[in-house]
Formats: C-alpha cells, sequence, structure tokens
C-alpha cells in the first residue's frame, strides 16, 4: 500500500532522526585519521589528544609522530584500525579508496568522509571536522582566522605582474601539477602562470622538450627534492627564462600539498619567492 504524501513526509522525518540520533551522544574520543591533512584538521579545531591512529607521513603538530600509524598512501592496515577500537574514521574523500570505506563500515567501524581540495575548501573543511568532533566552537574560530588570513594574502597579492610558473617534481622524467591542485592554485594567488595548467591529469610527466616549449620564468620544487638534480636538469635547458635568471626555488611541500590551515603558510612562501623570480626577471631583462 502506497504511503500517502503526509504519511510519507512523518516517515522521512522519523528515519531522518533516527539516523541523527545514531550519531548523537558524547561526542568521538577514540579517532582514527587515514591521511595526513586530516590530522593536522583534527589538531586545528583542538582535538588532537583525540587521535589513537593516523596515517604514514603524518608529522604535524609533532605530538602526532608517535602514534600508531595504520596506512599508507594505498593502504589500509584494517585490522590495525579495528585493534584502536576507534569511535570515529576520518577517511579522504577523493583519497581513501571507497571499498577501503565500505570494509572498514562492514566491521561495524563509524567512517566519514572530509573533502577538501584547495584554498577555499579548508574553512569548510575545519567546521565540518570540529561539527563531527564536537568542537564546532574552535573550529568556527579556526575557519574564521583561516579566511581572514586568505582574504589578506589576495589582498597584498592582487595586480602581481604575472609570471610564468612551473612546479616541478623530480626529473627523470620531470612531473608537474595541473591546475586543479592546491599547489598551482597557490601560485595564482601569488600572481603566478601554471604553464602546465591544462595537463589531462593532476600529476603528469613532462619531457624536457615540452618544458623548453613552455618557456617558464620560475620553477619551483619541493625541498625534499634532490636540489642538485634539479640544477643539472636546468643548466641542459638553458634556453629558458628560468635558467638564466636563476630562478629555481625550493619551497615546502608538505605546506602545499595539505589542506590545512599551514596551506597558507605555504601560499606566502610562494608569492614571497615569486616577488624574488620578478626582480630576478627584471634584471636579467635590463642586462639584454
Amino acid at each position: 500500500m502506497k504511503l500517502r504524501p503526509f504519511r510519507r513526509g512523518i516517515a522521512a522525518l522519523f528515519l531522518t532522526l533516527c539516523c541523527s540520533l545514531a550519531h548523537a551522544g558524547a561526542p568521538p574520543q577514540r579517532v582514527v585519521t587515514l591521511a595526513p591533512h586530516l590530522t593536522e584538521l583534527v589538531c586545528a579545531v583542538g582535538a588532537c589528544g583525540r587521535l589513537v591512529g593516523v596515517s604514514a607521513y603524518s608529522d604535524y603538530p609533532a605530538q602526532v609522530k608517535d602514534l600508531p600509524q595504520v596506512s599508507d598512501a594505498v593502504t589500509v592496515n584494517l585490522e590495525a584500525v579495528l585493534a584502536l577500537k576507534p569511535d570515529l574514521v576520518l577517511a579522504w574523500d577523493g583519497g581513501t579508496a571507497p571499498e577501503t570505506m565500505t570494509r572498514l563500515r562492514g566491521l561495524g567501524l563509524r567512517v566519514e568522509p572530509l573533502r577538501v581540495r584547495g584554498l577555499e575548501d579548508v574553512a569548510a573543511a575545519l567546521e565540518e571536522t570540529g561539527a563531527l568532533l564536537g568542537s564546532a566552537d574552535a573550529a568556527r574560530q579556526a575557519a574564521q582566522a583561516y579566511s581572514t588570513r586568505l582574504t589578506q594574502l589576495r589582498t597584498r597579492w592582487h595586480g602581481a605582474a604575472p609570471i610564468r610558473t612551473v612546479y616541478q617534481i623530480e626529473t627523470a622524467p620531470a612531473y608537474t601539477v595541473n591546475r586543479d591542485s592546491p599547489i598551482s592554485e597557490a601560485m595564482a594567488l601569488c600572481g603566478g602562470v601554471n604553464v602546465f595548467a591544462d595537463l589531462p591529469r593532476l600529476a603528469a610527466p613532462v619531457s624536457a622538450e615540452a618544458m623548453l616549449a613552455a618557456r617558464p620564468e620560475a620553477v619551483l620544487f619541493g625541498g625534499e627534492e634532490n636540489a642538485q638534480a634539479i640544477r643539472h636538469y636546468w643548466a641542459r635547458l638553458a634556453g629558458a627564462p628560468a635558467a638564466r635568471s636563476g630562478n629555481l626555488y625550493a619551497v615546502d611541500a608538505n605546506l602545499l600539498a595539505r589542506a590545512t590551515p599551514r596551506l597558507l603558510d605555504g601560499v606566502e612562501q610562494v608569492c614571497t619567492i615569486l616577488d624574488q623570480a620578478r626582480a630576478h626577471r627584471e634584471k636579467a631583462r635590463a642586462q639584454h
């Protein structure tokens, strides 16, 4: 028998209330995170002490380094997660495999995915994390502080002279990122024009010929990269403007690659570097 509209509405409301009550009560006290940026978000809303397990490469703040690691970039140790008896597992929407989340839920665990990619997503992710952990006030303050600083950075570098920029990963072959990367978004805020913004994938290899043809005026690379190898790479591409101007700069890749409040530290670092690159560019132009 079909429910009348009124009864269907009552049924839907009842189901909503049931689902809400299922997660009501005391905030989660034993939290596992499956990506480094999720670990940072938990700590940013004042709940670091509730973490009982984290992913590999979770290294900020320092106190999380001693926690059990239950996952890497590809796999999750389900037995290790279960042994920690978490009452909340935070997964990375877009990074944690859907089948992994399904298996964790099949083990009776509460799994909540968080989607956060770029500059504008971080404030909302902070508030969502705070809502999940019962730390709404701290999360709101952190989100407001983040948004205020982001606005200040946008204002400070608004109208900065465009400079053709590439973010380089490795050398044999070289990889770089397209416009969907938060690294590219950071460069754009600072006036950097990502010369490989149109790549079909978030990160992809590029040939030395393509790199030379793109004529970047500034090269950014992660500080964990082999700086000597990067410099040798560009010595072979001496005709590129970045090589002629000496605009090869190491940056803190962890700041730029993790969508957390510290992302803005990375943005400010990139902006300062690109200001230096512009000065070198103008000096090189004056000498020719």
